[in-house]
């Protein structure tokens, strides 16, 4: 048996700027019991849930600089008028009670200009 994800993508914007696009993959057994209500976040943020709750642990930063053949970059850039020769992303996951999120974050170019 496959093992199921929920997938979130979204942009974060600075005014009407997009300066972040972020990636979140949670597992369907992750929203059982304490994490149940992230299936609804709809417009919500998802760092305010996760930052709003003591219990939650967050592994360390890792960053890495995506090349335009990789998929990220791909995802990243697709509202991206030029988009740049690389970007660069960082991920950590967070846990509570055994249940994690992978959080993926890609900088656009247009974080450095505001």
């Amino acid at each position: 048996m496959r093992n199921r994800i929920l997938l979130r993508e979204v942009q974060l914007y600075c005014d009407d700027t997009a300066v972040v696009f972020a990636q979140s993959v949670l597992p369907i057994r992750s929203l059982r019991g304490y994490w149940h209500g992230l299936v609804n976040l709809g417009s919500r943020s998802l760092g305010s849930e996760l930052f709003s709750d003591p219990r939650v642990v967050r592994t360390s930063l890792e960053f890495r600089k995506l090349a335009r053949h990789h998929g990220l970059y791909r995802h990243a850039t697709k509202q991206v008028a030029a988009p740049p020769p690389a970007l660069w992303a960082r991920r950590s996951v967070f846990r509570l009670r055994g249940a994690a999120i992978l959080v993926t974050e890609v900088f656009l170019p247009q974080v450095l200009g505001l």
